[in-house]
């Protein structure tokens, strides 16, 4: 009785979501801090969550609805500068300056999500990272308010220093983005991103709206970016343009690419495997996003479903 009740345990173990490696990874970095206080640790994985969580809400786009945002960095520079100057100009609290950035970016990725998102293709492409050029262009120049690249000084979240605060902070907003974004991929309005994605043109014929899919697709990715915008300036404590660089695009876009498109975790996962070897290869920093690219075109190439598509095989075998 008790090897037939074990089989069956694991057997509902295997077909649930808890054999998720974005769950099982952000349930072990909880505890993290129970025993371990080196704060270099602390900053590499504050790293990987923050960059692994703009990588999910990237792939939340490319994946779902096959749109890729070449401008994403904007919008988290757009919600980092938002919370920045807010708290610089009026003196607003950090902690309600985030979701303002929240709420800017979302408005903006609704916005640019109208006005490219009935294109299609590469051409929604090239206007979504024109208008990322665009975003850029404005702060760099608008030296008055923003100080451009001189960099615009934000009060730090704590007083003090200890990363560990900050380390909590965005395993908070990684694990609601994980979640939210999950509910959101298993509900109906999920399953729409989908269809449009695989087959516009079919789901349109099922009473699908593609172009305000897209568009809430869009703002929802672009929300999330710019909650982890406002994270960063109080964290970095200090915003210039370079936030919104391209570059900064690329690199979240090959951890999508590498963790897997429209896997969720896949990205999240990426990040904690690439980010901390790239820190620790300091001499090859000033080629990184030429490893990122190589990386990226191997993984397209040879293995285009990422680690989420290995991590099933392997799971596959597992069960039998």
């Amino acid at each position: 009785m008790g090897e037939i009740d074990m089989t069956q345990y694991l057997r509902r173990f295997k077909s649930s979501k808890f054999a998720n490696p974005g769950l099982a990874l952000l349930f072990v970095l909880a505890f993290v801090p129970l025993f371990m206080t080196d704060q270099f640790v602390f900053q590499l994985l504050i790293s990987a969550l923050l960059f692994g969580t703009l990588a999910m809400a990237f792939d939340f786009t490319v994946g779902f609805i096959n749109v890729v945002n070449f401008g994403f960095a904007a919008f988290w520079g757009a919600g980092g500068y938002t919370s920045a100057l807010l708290a610089a100009k009026l003196g607003v609290s950090p902690w309600i300056g985030i979701f303002a950035g929240l709420l800017f970016s979302a408005f903006l990725g609704f916005l640019v999500g109208l006005l490219t998102l009935r294109l299609h293709g590469i051409f929604a492409a090239v206007m979504a990272w024109f208008t990322g050029l665009g975003l850029m262009s404005i702060v760099t120049n608008w030296t008055s308010f923003t100080r451009g690249p001189l960099g615009l000084m934000s009060p730090m979240f704590f007083e003090t220093m200890d990363r560990g605060q900050y380390f909590y902070v965005v395993l908070v907003m990684a694990a609601f983005s994980f979640f939210a974004l999950l509910a959101i991929a298993n509900s109906r309005i999920g399953l729409f991103f989908k269809a449009i994605g695989q087959d516009e043109e079919a789901a349109k014929a099922s009473g699908v709206n593609p172009t305000w899919y897209r568009v809430l697709n869009f703002t929802i990715s672009t929300a999330i970016a710019g909650l982890l915008g406002g994270f960063y300036a109080h964290y970095i404590g200090i915003l210039t343009p370079d936030v919104m660089k391209t570059s900064q695009t690329i690199e979240i876009m090959a951890l999508a690419y590498v963790g897997g498109r429209g896997s969720i975790w896949g990205p999240l996962v990426a990040a904690f495997v690439f980010i901390p070897v790239l820190t620790y290869l300091q001499p090859l920093m000033e080629i990184r996003l030429i490893i990122y690219g190589l990386v990226l075109i191997g993984v397209m190439i040879f293995y285009p479903g990422g680690i989420s598509a290995l991590y099933r095989n392997v799971w596959q075998r597992i069960k039998g």
